[in-house]
């Protein structure tokens, strides 16, 4: 009987990644198509302690293949310990476009609260949100704009992928955000999408305040980006799309230790509770019900209620479905070759379990707060 329930559960959760897998081949690929550029962007990155990064990320922009006038960066410090300076930043210093503003703290949420408060000063009605430690593409703006104009649309997810090193921890970090994101451009490709990133997060100002910002879900320390998104569905979802380009992934930095990575993921798993995506929270459930049955068929296995025959089908079938997948998706991202595949597989059912039952009652660190 045990047995028959866990072959259910795996048989469940490779079904609905087989549909993602679907879905993420639904989604086309889309390149700079050649128009002349018209949209006007306002980049907001909220930041605390980024020092050391933002001149990276500066640097970036300063190379983008887009007008500078059609283009302001409003860089929101949320009381960080070292104040920083755009002088740091030796191409910043010649532009005007570019600002730095105080947090104004309203709710439990620090980010919410920064994009709040630049929404009070943008000049524009297209939006992007960005973090402190990444690199842009330099014709990110330009496809996104090239879509804007191609496409009834307010409100546009896109990539994000790691720069990681040759470490176990950094390539455990891509092949996990590869699922991330082959699940979340998947489940766009079925109509159902429920999950960004707000590294790479472009909407109108006209829809942020049509369906109220993040009232509703500012108690919660993250979500600025899929709360928003999915209350965006609700109301219009034929506006909300996935930019699925090469030409805007965003280039980001893995964490360097293990406890660090434990309280970001324990960040993220704590809003699933709070989705207005059905589709998500079911999809939630049943990843973490499809990891925790593969830890307890090796269980059963060690204490002798099932056969190694049994375990060897549960774990070869999930690991099938999810290679695919993040295959794909990795593929997309950065075309590299995947390391450390298995050893990541197996640990990982044992790491996500683990975050997913502490972000039901344990508090975690972020930016050198507790939560």
């Amino acid at each position: 009987m045990i047995t028959i329930v866990l072959y259910l559960i795996i048989l469940s959760y490779c079904l609905a990644i087989i549909v993602l897998i679907y879905g993420f081949t639904k989604v086309n690929t889309i390149e700079y198509t050649g128009l002349m550029p018209k949209t006007k962007f306002s980049i907001i990155v909220p930041f605390r302690n980024e020092a050391e990064n933002l001149p990276i990320l500066l640097e970036s922009l300063s190379k983008l293949n887009y007008p500078m006038e059609l283009f302001e960066v409003i860089l929101v410090d949320d009381f960080s310990e070292e104040e920083f300076n755009i002088s740091l930043s030796s191409r910043a210093q010649s532009r005007d476009n570019i600002q730095i503003i105080k947090n104004i703290r309203v709710s439990n949420s620090p980010k919410k609260d920064a994009i709040v408060t630049a929404m009070q000063i943008v000049t524009t009605d297209w939006i992007i949100t960005t973090d402190a430690d990444c690199v842009v593409n330099t014709n990110w703006l330009l496809t996104l704009d090239n879509y804007i104009q191609l496409h009834d649309v307010a409100m546009i997810a896109g990539s994000v992928t790691y720069d990681r090193g040759n470490s176990f921890l950094h390539h455990f970090q891509q092949l996990d955000l590869a699922s991330l994101q082959g699940a979340t451009i998947g489940s766009f490709g079925i109509n159902k999408g429920f999950m960004c990133n707000g590294a790479n997060f472009a909407y109108t100002k006209s829809l942020f305040l049509d369906v109220n910002g993040f009232e509703g879900n500012d108690k919660i320390a993250s979500g600025d980006d899929v709360f928003l998104l999915q209350k965006a569905i609700a109301k219009s979802p034929e506006k909300v799309h996935y930019l699925k380009s090469r030409n805007t992934i965003v280039t980001t930095k893995p964490l360097n230790d293990w406890k660090s990575l434990f309280y970001q993921r324990v960040r993220w798993a704590s809003k699933t509770s709070s989705y207005q995506s059905t589709f998500g929270i079911r999809l939630g459930l049943l990843v973490f019900v499809g990891n925790l049955s593969w830890i307890l068929g090796i269980g059963y296995w060690v204490l002798g209620l099932t056969t190694f025959q049994n375990v060897f089908v549960l774990v070869a079938l999930k690991f099938l479905v999810d290679t695919v997948l993040i295959y794909k998706s990795n593929h997309f991202l950065n075309k590299s070759k995947m390391r450390y595949l298995i050893l990541s597989s197996l640990f990982y059912p044992f790491f996500s379990t683990s975050v997913a039952l502490y972000s039901l009652f344990g508090k975690y660190q972020w930016k050198g707060r507790t939560f």
